[in-house]
């Protein structure tokens, strides 16, 4: 019985993905067409979001990865959705302008920029 739970513990080691974060209340369609209509793609790369290829801003091709955002804040979905609500709030200076995303607006974005890995 112990080796079958050492083994079943073990079998999930060496996984290179982290589990995709969940955003309550996000939906990750959703999410993907906001950062088209938001044209979010003029300063990031985003993987799946068409013409999203700039390369002015950070490329976002791994952000569900990533341990802090714009530096500071600690990757968790609600320093996220205020990020990207008010941006310069956060971090004065930042180049990352308000988009007038609504809070509701930020998690469905949050919720599609987790499952990039």
């Amino acid at each position: 019985m112990l080796v079958a739970v050492q083994a079943g513990t073990l079998a999930g080691c060496g996984e290179d993905t982290p589990p995709v974060r969940r955003v309550a209340g996000g939906d990750v369609e959703r999410g993907k067409a906001l950062l088209t209509q938001f044209q979010c793609g003029a300063c990031h790369s985003i993987p799946g979001v068409e013409a999203a290829r700039s390369t002015a801003g950070p490329p976002l091709d791994t952000f569900g990865r990533q341990s802090y955002v714009a530096g500071r804040l600690p990757n968790q979905h609600e320093p996220l959705v205020r990020w990207i609500v008010d941006p310069p709030a956060i971090k004065p200076g930042t180049l990352m302008p308000n988009l007038g995303v609504s809070p509701e607006d930020a998690r469905h974005m949050a919720a599609y920029l987790y499952t990039l890995q």
